[in-house]
């Protein structure tokens, strides 16, 4: 069983920066391949973020290239998504997520609202 909770969001304007926190329960967070998604209104949940675990390799959807960031903190059993450069269409609910043995893990979800 894993817990997810996030914290970080609210709203900002075009051109700002967030960072999004997601603390893991669990004691082999370091081994959860971790995600991160969103979804905007109307729009299916888009996977945006990917770090694996033991190298830290990240993966990231075309369209959040060079303005978003995944980072993990194995000590503290956090994740992170840091996003710069903030456009009006990142506006949505922001997941994190692992999956462990075919079971989808999810964060309580937070709002990011980018006003331009």
């Amino acid at each position: 069983q894993v817990q997810l909770v996030q914290s970080g969001g609210g709203l900002v304007q075009a051109g700002d920066s967030l960072r999004l926190s997601c603390a893991a329960s669990g004691r082999t967070f370091s081994a959860y391949v971790m995600r991160w998604y969103r979804q905007a209104p109307g729009k299916e949940r888009e996977l945006v973020a990917q770090i694996t675990p033991g190298t830290g390799n990240t993966d990231y959807a075309d369209s959040v290239k060079g303005r978003f960031t995944i980072s993990r903190d194995n000590g503290k059993n956090t994740l992170y998504l840091q996003i710069d450069s903030l456009k009006p269409e990142d506006t949505a609910v922001y997941y994190c997520n692992t999956r462990l043995l075919l079971k989808n893990y999810w964060g309580q979800g937070t709002q990011v609202t980018v006003s331009s």
